[in-house]
């Protein structure tokens, strides 16, 4: 049977623990990122495809990319989140209005 002794696992040698926590940071960061945009994209393609207005779908990709861009550059998500919800409204505003 193993030895259940205390763990050291922040003392133990070898061990970087802020190089750990950087690198979920940095994960955690661009899976939001990624999301948003993914998301963004979905509702580019749901813009197009779904009810035509391919022109508006086009500008909904593009201000995806530009908040997804500087977001993950600069380690910031208000791009991200502020390109998402101007790409939301887009949506929601074409979705509403009659053909």
């Amino acid at each position: 049977m193993a030895d259940h002794g205390t763990v050291e696992y922040a003392t133990a040698t070898g061990n970087d623990y802020a190089a750990h926590e950087q690198s979920y940071e940095s994960f955690v960061h661009f899976a939001l990122v990624g999301i948003l945009y993914v998301v963004t994209v979905l509702f580019g393609l749901a813009t197009g495809g779904v009810m035509g207005h391919w022109l508006l779908a086009a500008t909904i990709f593009v201000i995806g990319l530009l908040g997804a861009i500087p977001g993950l550059l600069s380690r910031a998500t208000t791009p991200s989140y502020v390109a998402f919800v101007i790409c939301f409204l887009i949506f929601a505003f074409t979705g509403l209005s009659p053909h």
